[in-house]
């Protein structure tokens, strides 16, 4: 994950899904430990609900979506 998507994810963590930072700070470790899917961890772990997890699912895609298409219509990152 680029930087400013992860910032975006944690930021999306944390307002709409209401994540403290202790529970993130969990997941990470836990993430660098076993390297998995960071959502699946979250999961795992009773950090979120499976209704929560669908939400980041989503969001992942969306911000995939928008990333991908930002990158065609640069020339730069051509």
């Amino acid at each position: 994950m680029q930087p400013v998507t992860h910032t975006r994810f944690i930021h999306f963590l944390q307002e709409e899904l209401a994540l403290s930072k202790e529970s993130i700070a969990i997941a990470q470790r836990y993430f660098e430990r076993d390297s998995g899917s960071f959502p699946m961890i979250l999961w795992q772990y009773g950090l979120v609900s499976l209704e929560q997890l669908e939400r980041i699912f989503d969001w992942l895609e969306e911000s995939n979506d928008t990333l991908t298409s930002h990158q065609q219509c640069d020339p730069a990152s051509a």
